[in-house]
């Protein structure tokens, strides 16, 4: 512990695997290393065939590349403290270590978010406005639309460390997952953390709760403008664009509200549930987009069956 007058922070966090099955760590590892890897290795082949597949320079993909690159973070955020715990019972990190890992995993949650209103834009700009889908979503465009959420995410998120790094903290040092995350710092503590609960409020519902909102505004109104079609057949065609990104939008947002209610409200939830939902969040979304995206796209598909070819070739 370092002591300055009445002010207690300690060296060191103690983090937790899964509660009650701590004998079973080792097997327990075993599936999530399997939807680590498929994380890893699925984000990498989107990545890599958007970038040699010509046809797929667009903005619809240069924003699934964005997604992939998210993705990937978060997963080589959390896989070494993961399997570390599960591995090697390494529960120990250091404090500026914790909030290191806190403040990525936070930043590319809210990146991951933002992305995924990129895309609901993207979608919508491509139905309603499809002869003018390029002129108005150029590669410039994109980029500087990558850059400003990057940027949104990373400043808006910096006063939370020195939020956390102001606070005295009492003798219990358990988080309550295996990786950092802010309000199960926070709720060590035993100062008056008002002001880091409602910064955490505050930014969370200006970026993931507003990107969410806009998500489905952009929805309603793709699907007045589907409704405006002609026949089924282009009504059909047209909503099939979208089911890919529907279903990452609820693989990411369904998982991350549930765990912020838990960690704001449920004080009586079983540590197991808190812990199962903790893991959706963090791993599922990683593994499951290369796979929705290339069982939907018929063009990552094709370019995958492609490339598969001329390596057995």
């Amino acid at each position: 512990w370092e002591f300055n007058g009445s002010f207690y922070q300690p060296s060191a966090f103690l983090m937790m695997g899964i509660p009650g099955l701590e004998a079973l760590h080792l097997w327990i590892s075993i599936p999530f290393c399997a939807l680590y890897l498929i994380a890893l290795l699925g984000n990498c082949v989107i990545l890599f065939i958007i970038k040699k597949t010509q046809s797929l320079h667009e903005p619809m993909y240069y924003f699934l590349s964005m997604l992939a690159v998210t993705d990937l973070g978060l997963v080589l955020c959390t896989l070494p403290t993961t399997l570390g715990v599960f591995w090697f019972n390494m529960r120990r990190i250091g404090f500026d270590a914790c909030l290191t890992q806190m403040y990525f995993i936070h930043i590319l949650s809210f990146i991951e978010s933002s992305v995924l209103l990129a895309m609901a834009f993207d979608r919508f700009i491509a139905i309603s406005r499809p002869l003018r889908h390029s002129s108005i979503l150029t590669k410039t465009t994109v980029i500087k639309i990558g850059l400003a959420i990057i940027l949104r995410g990373m400043v808006s998120l910096l006063p939370i460390p020195f939020l956390l790094k102001r606070l005295t903290y009492c003798g219990k040092t358990e988080l309550s997952h295996s990786f950092c995350f802010h309000p199960d710092i926070m709720n060590l503590a035993c100062a008056d953390i008002k002001v880091n609960v409602f910064y955490g409020m505050i930014i969370l519902l200006s970026t993931v709760g507003m990107d969410f909102i806009f998500i489905v505004l952009s929805y309603i109104l793709i699907i007045k403008t589907v409704i405006s079609l002609a026949t089924k057949e282009e009504c059909l065609r047209a909503l099939n664009t979208c089911v890919s990104h529907i279903c990452a939008v609820l693989v990411f947002f369904i998982p991350m509200i549930g765990l912020s209610m838990i960690h704001r409200f449920g004080k009586n939830v079983p540590p197991l549930i808190n812990t199962l939902v903790a893991y959706t969040y963090l791993i599922i979304p990683p593994a499951l987009n290369p796979i929705i995206y290339s069982i939907k796209s018929s063009h990552i598909r094709e370019a995958l069956l492609r490339a598969l070819r001329r390596k057995t070739g």
